[in-house]
């Protein structure tokens, strides 16, 4: 990825929702310019005791947060907000006006995934760039949008498609806010999918991947990566054996796991993840099929699953959905270095 920014002549600012990890951060940011984008308040929090100064809150910010935001500032963070309603912009305003230094505000645009976001070519989004630079409290930072429906992409044309989308609609959005005589320094996108494109990205600053820090059965099955670039697993026990159900037994359910089933828009056999031996090599042909709070069954496409390779007690790791579902939950990861055994790195977690 940080390859890909370079060519493309951009900043990266990964996304550090997906791990919210110090030092994947680190692992991510080396070499670039340092910032970063984060989800909660608690990265925040987390990432500012870690180091790091320049970050993007990158969810839609109401007044009620802007306390945490800014003691952080007074400490000395850059943190850029997002926004997309005339009204929250009034009331940030007269928010900050009690706080030191002006809070730089992003646009949101709508690319296409209708989550949030104002369309490029609005009446609205001129509205609210004028609207943020009257406000002597605010700072006008510029643009930025998330082609979410990347994940639902066919093949790598309709990525690719949604990459240009993506790309054009911020670009646009910055154009026409800089033909009305306002600044527009920054132009960010996002999303995996599309920043693994080899689109042109003329007219971007920047882009926000997070999840290619790990990859996971998505972006596998969206042609993004290999089944064996996933870097990240959850490690089970076999707890028991149905054979008259024909599933193995593993104390992974739901909450482990977690009970995203993305990857099966592409594969049926998928399920709630793939099994893998205690080395993390693919069982053909064997997924946990179905989940309870702390329980998955582990079945077979091939047929009946490994009963006597998989013993009760023996172990299996189950490659993720969707990473940054499956180990938002967990207080660590246990990191397997090769020739130094394994390290544990710390974590964050809540909001």
């Amino acid at each position: 990825m940080a390859e890909r920014a370079r060519s493309a002549k951009v900043k990266l600012r990964p996304h550090l929702k997906t791990a919210k990890c110090a030092e994947v951060a680190r692992l991510a940011t080396a070499g670039q310019f340092g910032g970063i984008t984060v989800s909660t308040l608690a990265e925040l929090e987390y990432f500012f005791n870690a180091g790091f100064r320049d970050m993007t809150y990158a969810v839609g910010i109401v007044p009620a947060k802007l306390a945490t935001i800014g003691r952080m500032m007074e400490k000395g963070a850059r943190i850029t907000v997002v926004l997309d309603a005339l009204d929250t912009v009034a009331e940030l305003a007269a928010k900050m006006a009690t706080m030191p230094g002006r809070l730089p505000v992003l646009i949101e645009i709508d690319c296409g995934a209708h989550r949030a976001g104002v369309a490029p070519d609005s009446a609205q989004l001129l509205s609210l760039a004028q609207r943020i630079v009257a406000e002597p409290s605010l700072a006008m930072e510029g643009v930025l949008t998330h082609a979410g429906h990347s994940y639902h992409a066919a093949d790598d044309d309709a990525r690719r498609a949604i990459a240009v989308a993506e790309r054009d609609a911020a670009v646009l959005a910055a154009q026409r806010i800089r033909a009305a005589g306002l600044e527009c320094p920054t132009v960010s996108i996002g999303s995996t999918p599309t920043a693994l494109t080899d689109i042109a990205l003329d007219g971007v600053t920047e882009i926000r991947p997070g999840v290619y820090v790990f990859f996971d059965l998505s972006q596998a099955k969206l042609g993004v990566c290999a089944i064996n670039d996933i870097a990240v697993s959850v490690l089970a026990t076999v707890v028991g054996h149905h054979h008259a159900a024909g599933h193995l037994l593993i104390d992974a359910g739901a909450l482990a796991l977690s009970k995203d089933v993305s990857a099966n828009e592409f594969d049926q056999h998928i399920g709630y993840g793939l099994a893998c031996d205690i080395a993390g090599v693919p069982v053909p042909g064997l997924y946990v099929s179905d989940v309870h709070q702390e329980h998955g069954f582990v079945k077979s496409s091939d047929g009946v699953p490994p009963f006597e390779r998989f013993p009760v007690g023996s172990r299996l790791r189950i490659l993720p959905n969707h990473a940054c579902m499956t180990v938002a939950p967990y207080d660590d990861y246990h990191v397997i270095e090769s020739g130094t055994g394994i390290t544990r790195w710390s974590k964050t977690h809540g909001w």
